[in-house]
């Protein structure tokens, strides 16, 4: 897991900035998380920190998909 600060929800990305600054767009977000968080319109979360934990599918076609597994609030 690694601490993240959401950024935003854009053209079908989840923008996440971890702590080592590094910036990050996530295809996928695990339904369940989606359920729980609105990341795609709830803007009282960007810029709230989380624990996350994701995953990486390299695709036939060589593509890397990012998918969130697991989002858990810092407070």
């Amino acid at each position: 897991m690694i601490n993240a600060q959401f950024k935003s929800y854009r053209d079908g990305y989840f923008f996440f900035e971890f702590e080592t600054g590094e910036d990050m767009a996530f295809d996928q977000v695990h339904p369940k998380i989606l359920y729980r968080y609105n990341l795609k319109e709830d803007e009282s979360l960007i810029d709230a920190m989380f624990l996350l934990t994701f995953s990486e599918h390299v695709e036939d076609d060589d593509s890397v998909i990012y998918r969130i597994e697991s989002l858990k609030p810092l407070e």
